[in-house]
């Protein structure tokens, strides 16, 4: 899936870790990832999160999509500074799974809390 993942290529992520139901993903912030105050978008932080989360729930032959996520961001970062998402598996039934994911900075604070929900299809990975 990664070989394939464009996005997340252009964003300058890195896979740190893949394993079924975990994964870590890191993202150097660049200055075009700002916002207007100069802090890193909350899209980004966002999408790096949905990146290592995606990895977590795709742990089989089956294509996993996000069924629906949410975020609380707790602290700003801004250009220079390196972030690590780290998702694991809460619980996956049936089709259906539960997945935390943790954005941390270099200093080793929470940036945010990302928790996202998933649904396995019968499409093939």
């Amino acid at each position: 899936m990664m070989q394939r993942d464009r996005a997340s290529a252009a964003l300058g992520m890195r896979v740190e870790r893949d394993e079924p139901g975990h994964a870590v993903v890191s993202m150097t912030v660049r200055e075009d990832m700002l916002n207007g105050f100069a802090i890193t978008h909350g899209g980004l932080v966002f999408a790096l999160a949905d990146t290592a989360f995606a990895i977590a729930c795709n742990e089989d032959e089956r294509v996993t999509v996000a069924a629906g996520a949410d975020i609380t961001f707790l602290k700003s970062t801004t250009s220079g500074q390196t972030l690590t998402a780290t998702a694991l598996r809460r619980v996956r039934r049936g089709r259906s799974g539960l997945y935390d994911v943790t954005v941390t900075d270099d200093a080793g604070d929470v940036v945010a809390e990302f928790r996202g929900r998933s649904r396995t299809t019968d499409r093939p990975a």
